[in-house]
């Protein structure tokens, strides 16, 4: 049944005006109303367009008419076009679905098959995230409804999704841990169809104070005073001026007599003692609408036009609903010319001062809460999903929530931007609790005011954090996160985290984070698991929904509520918290369904088999999508073990669209060779192969010798192996210290220089440190003694000399630009000999890894004639080293002789296990 408006004009005009103002001020609804306004990025998202058509044609029947024909034409016209208008127009966008393979020059019809259907999913996904989110921010920004948030109408506002309890409250310490005092209201005011529940708390009006003259009166929590603490218009004057300057002349006719016409026309209908409760109405039998207009309309046949109603019913066989309904042109665009009277809304708004004095909050600063549900197997008790602060228990109860609302005079205020990216990233890996001295877990503010300073002496660029989202478990390193928007309580609070972000970011330190969006902890009370009494809440049932080794839970990405949930988390870091960029951690565990524990052949197929996720791959691209257009400057890293193809490619050319992935062969190899294989038998073309990884991403790469994966429970750092305490050495022991510390010093050096713009390397490892990472648990009696890092070793010569070392390691690419310039020429690798050179910007590096062997005039090739300085060398004696090269040996000129396929050649004196670096500082011209 289809209903065309013909004149009611005022009434359509009250409709459309209400959802314009919607459209254009929902941020003032219903919690984000103080927040800044945030960036609307267009990307390739398919969104539904409804508008509504009001037309005052005096022949309603030829214009109906009209409208059908013109409607038929255009379903013909797209019919015509069908898919090739699309591929077109993706040509025109420049996407291509499979453009990394034909730019690395691949052709596999099965992943390319794969990965177009992919795209096709992609765009049903975003289509269908469209149908339920107005645009693009209500799908990164879910965090601002929902979990707990004050509402400018001096109330909290509390929104959490549980699909399976058929009740829900908020109990703390505020309400007495009552599970009826603050429930949501039944019906749809307090539970929607999709699952989410919602709950208002009302502020506390104070004793003997009256009520706010203005029902919906707002209030600025974060100055003292705002315009309507002026008290110079009062509220029917500040309306009228607003009704005034929106309205033209006889367009407010129904605003203001809005109640008039339903009056009438009811009495017209049951007249004048009609029925007054929704019983007496069920009682009386009422035709249909469509049968009680046509009586109506009969019976007013003769009367004159101007008396016909303003509407008339076409049933053309077939169900319309709001969708379908059309708008003037002329009508709508004159109503999106006109702005809301906001400025006189806000004229209303008092300040901070006069909340306090009216009221009490309904939930203050600090306290405790959970939320309650009562599900088909029982009540339920359960730290929010959406929760920003989160605590243990101290008497050893389950955790709970923390509202976090300091007053604005105690709330942190940034100081410092985010940095502007480097081209090339140096990047400390951390861990908070481990970065103290003594045996006990550390702080935010230690870390920030100990550890910092030494991370910038040191010559990083960036910090990656790990362990810092909350997890129940210290033992697991912060890798079975159980809230994702919650900072660790262990380290402080989230003030605590905002002043080491923006400390980091006045001494020009990006700050990533280690995400983990691949799993989750198992944990019920404080983690997502049996959320709502249901095992399909945020997880997969059955076998799928569990790690097959881990014992976490594998989310279900294939699901609009978790996307928006881990979409908007990813957003919530970088709004609350001013993070650069991410580390995705164990991205096979997700991408496939047998969570990357499988046996790859290195053919595509691989890659797009039964076992591959395609919710999990829409889920990352859809990810890297957001976070870039949101913010430009972001940085992503993909680890994966499995190097699935088109990681670091363009998501418009059938890539996922990370920034790096992380080279999880070199580290493996290192570990590999120290622990397994004699000095003399290592491989030079091994070592080359691993640090490369794929040459054609090779710009894309970000390497480490060793991580925190090396070194953390039941590992060993690379210094433990190669050489362990120092004071455990006796005099007689110098050989194996200098092998150790010489070995030291040259992975760390090869696996820096020979490709990557990224390099990463874990807390305390750029001196040496010779003990591993041990956390605190039941096989150790819950130790402490190898939870901390020492770092009074920095005063001892060995760690000393290393530490410098790699200081000036970091150095050299921040006065070279080394990183940056590109792949490497790796003209010389020989396994004989065990020597590696190669040439990266205007630098020659040259590597002697044979244990005896020293050569003194070692032919290496070079591709200009010149003179060539020593700038590095690891057998320096302010390195630990013998200092075999003296001073008349550090410039080095070029012979006229062919090597390694190029023109000229040096003849260099080369120590074993030692390593140079030298630097082009005189062109000669031949």
């Amino acid at each position: 049944m289809l209903v065309t408006c013909s004149t009611l004009n005022t009434f359509s005009a009250s409709i459309s005006v209400s959802s314009t103002r919607f459209c254009q001020c929902q941020s003032l609804y219903p919690n984000n109303f103080f927040l800044q306004n945030k960036p609307h990025t267009t990307l390739n998202f398919f969104n539904k367009v409804r508008i509504i058509k009001c037309t005052a044609s005096a022949n309603q029947k030829e214009q109906q008419q009209q409208d059908l024909n013109n409607n038929g034409s255009k379903k013909k016209k797209k019919k015509k076009k069908g898919d090739d208008e699309t591929e077109e127009d993706e040509e025109k966008k420049g996407i291509n679905p499979v453009g990394f393979l034909t730019r690395l020059g691949i052709s596999h019809k099965q992943f390319a098959y794969f990965l177009r259907e992919r795209y096709k999913s992609l765009k049903d996904l975003k289509d269908e995230l469209f149908k339920r989110n107005l645009m693009l921010k209500d799908i990164a920004y879910g965090f601002e409804l929902m979990g707990l948030h004050r509402h400018p109408e001096h109330r909290m506002d509390f929104m959490e999704w549980a699909p399976g309890a058929r009740y829900c409250s908020l109990i703390g310490d505020f309400n007495g841990w009552s599970p009826t005092e603050n429930s949501a209201r039944e019906g749809h005011f307090g539970h929607d169809d999709y699952g989410y529940w919602f709950i208002i708390l009302e502020d506390k009006l104070k004793d003997g104070v009256q009520p706010d003259q203005l029902y919906f009166q707002q209030y600025n929590y974060v100055d003292d005073y705002d315009k309507g603490d002026s008290g110079d218009s009062s509220i029917e004057e500040i309306f009228k001026k607003a009704n005034d300057d929106y309205w033209e002349p006889g367009e407010d006719t129904f605003v203001n007599r809005r109640f008039e016409v339903p009056a009438k026309l009811y009495e017209q209908l049951f007249g004048p003692n009609g029925p007054q409760t929704q019983e007496e109405l069920e009682e009386i039998p009422i035709p249909d609408a469509e049968t009680r207009y046509n009586e109506w309309k009969q019976l007013h046949k003769n009367d004159p036009p101007s008396n016909l109603p303003p509407c008339t019913v076409i049933d053309e066989g077939k169900e319309y609903d709001i969708y379908n309904i059309k708008s003037d042109p002329v009508w709508l665009e004159k109503i999106r010319a006109k702005k809301p009277p906001l400025p006189y809304w806000f004229e209303t708004r008092k300040g901070r001062q006069a909340w306090l004095k009216k009221y009490t909050p309904a939930i203050p600063h600090g306290s405790k809460y959970r939320v309650y549900f009562n599900t088909p197997s029982g009540p339920l008790e359960r730290v929010p999903a959406w929760a920003t602060y989160v605590q243990p228990d101290t008497n050893g109860n389950e955790a709970f929530a923390i509202h976090w609302e300091p007053p604005p005079e105690h709330a942190y205020k940034w100081k410092n931007k985010h940095p502007k990216a480097p081209k090339s990233l140096r990047i400390y890996e951390c861990h908070v609790g481990i970065s103290g001295s003594e045996p006990k877990i550390s702080s935010f503010t230690d870390f920030t005011e100990k550890v910092l300073p030494h991370v910038k002496g040191a010559g990083y660029n960036a910090i990656q954090l790990i362990g810092i989202v909350e997890h129940k478990d210290y033992f697991t390193v912060g890798y079975r996160v159980t809230n994702l928007y919650a900072v660790s309580s262990r380290y402080g609070t989230p003030d605590d985290f905002k002043r080491l972000v923006d400390a980091a970011h006045g001494l020009r330190l990006l700050v990533f984070l280690d995400i983990v969006h691949s799993y989750s902890a198992a944990d019920e009370m404080v983690g997502l698991s049996l959320f709502d009494g249901s095992n399909d809440c945020y997880f997969h049932t059955g076998k799928r929904g569990h790690h097959k080794y881990w014992g976490t839970r594998m989310f279900k990405y294939g699901d609009q509520e978790v996307l928006q949930y881990l979409l908007s988390n990813l957003n919530w870091w970088v709004e609350e918290y001013h993070i650069d960029g991410f580390q995705f951690h164990s991205l096979s565990s997700m991408m496939y369904t047998h969570n990357g524990f499988a046996s790859f052949t290195g053919n595509l197929e691989d890659y797009c088999n039964q076992h591959v996720d395609k919710d999990a791959f829409l889920y990352l691209i859809l990810a890297n999508e957001l976070l870039h257009a949101l913010h430009p400057d972001i940085i992503t890293i993909a680890e994966d073990a499995t190097f699935y193809p088109g990681l670091c490619d363009p998501t418009s050319q059938g890539g996922l669209g990370f920034d790096y992935y992380v080279n999880l062969s070199a580290p493996e190899m290192w570990s590999s060779f120290l622990k397994n294989i004699p000095d003399h038998e290592w491989s030079m073309s091994k070592i080359v192969s691993a640090l490369m990884g794929n040459r054609q991403y090779a710009d894309k790469m970000l390497i480490y010798a060793e991580n925190h994966n090396q070194c953390i429970s039941g590992g060993q750092s690379f210094a433990e192996i190669l050489f362990g305490e120092i004071n455990e050495h006796t005099p007689g022991s110098t050989e194996s210290l200098l092998r150790g510390c010489s070995l030291h010093k040259m992975i760390r050096m090869i696996t820096f220089t020979i490709g990557g713009r990224a390099y990463l390397n874990f807390m305390g490892n750029e001196f040496g440190h010779p003990k591993r990472v041990e956390f605190p648990m039941a096989s150790n009696n819950f130790s402490y003694s190898l939870a901390h890092r020492s770092w009074y070793l920095l005063s001892n010569e060995v760690h000393h000399n290393l530490f410098s070392f790699d200081k000036d390691l970091m150095n050299l690419d921040e006065n070279n630009r080394l990183l940056s310039r590109g792949l490497p020429h790796i003209h010389h690798v020989n396994d004989t000999t065990m020597v590696i050179s190669y040439i990266r910007g205007p630098l020659l590096f040259v590597f002697n890894f044979h244990p005896t062997e020293a050569y003194e005039r070692y032919s290496v090739g070079v591709e200009e004639a010149g003179e060539y300085q020593i700038i590095l060398n690891t057998d320096e004696k302010k390195y630990g080293g013998q200092g075999l090269v003296d001073a008349q040996q550090h410039i080095q000129r070029t012979i006229s002789r062919k090597a390694d396929g190029l023109q000229n050649c040096l003849e260099l004196p080369l120590p074993s296990r030692t390593a140079q670096v030298y630097k082009l500082t005189r062109i000669l011209r031949i």
